[in-house]
């Protein structure tokens, strides 16, 4: 699965949009008073004020075996969020690296360097190397429930993990990264999960889908 369209809340809209625009230096687009989108590689995300926002976690694709540069990147930006004093977190079983940092709400963001996919066109890391949205987490109190609506609805398969804790479902183009918030807390900085309330477009087997989650649950749109 491609994801194409992201729309994630916020309470810190004017923060959000200096983070993104000028300490990251992504295009922004449809710029308002309530919402913004910013323009991330084939990906688009939307941040839309809500005073009660809850943190999100959220990955994207950066290219192959760029997770170095892309950490001193970051570095220059934010701090980094380690994993048992590791800056960079080796998923071996996925084939790929990914590294931490939070943003002005305290999201959990990620890059995410697979090696089955992305080959790098530059050997400098930039705003622009980073290629879209690789994951959206999916905080739940009932992950079984959560994958059986995305495999009926949309045929997603389950990638990795399980129906107690975790359950990554989609595939390396793109997760839904499912945990049940009553049990696991969001890695690698153990922070709280909420059922953060999102909406969704994703390209799947030559169709396009329109998802929302809300109030823990998920709706087709």
């Amino acid at each position: 699965m491609k994801i194409e369209y992201l729309n994630i809340y916020t309470s810190k809209l004017e923060e959000q949009l200096k983070f993104f625009r000028d300490l990251f230096g992504l295009k922004i687009q449809n710029y308002t008073e309530e919402s913004f989108e910013v323009l991330i590689g084939t990906s688009i995300l939307k941040l839309s004020k809500n005073a009660n926002a809850t943190p999100y976690h959220i990955a994207f694709h950066i290219p192959d075996k760029q997770e170095e540069i892309a950490l001193e990147w970051v570095k220059e930006r934010v701090a980094i969020i380690k994993s048992y004093n590791n800056e960079i977190v080796d998923f071996s079983n996925w084939d790929a690296k990914s590294l931490y940092f939070y943003d002005k709400d305290e999201n959990i963001l990620e890059f995410i360097s697979r090696r089955t996919l992305n080959s790098p066109k530059s050997a400098i890391f930039s705003e622009e190397s980073i290629l879209g949205i690789a994951e959206i987490g999916l905080a739940t109190s009932n992950i079984r429930k959560s994958y059986e609506f995305l495999s009926k609805n949309f045929q997603l398969e389950k990638f990795d993990g399980n129906f107690e804790k975790f359950c990554a479902i989609g595939d390396p183009d793109g997760l839904i990264i499912t945990i049940n918030k009553d049990l696991k807390d969001w890695f690698p900085a153990n922070d709280k999960a909420y059922a953060s309330g999102f909406s969704l477009i994703y390209s799947h087997q030559n169709n396009t889908h329109h998802l929302q989650f809300k109030n823990d649950e998920l709706h087709y749109i």
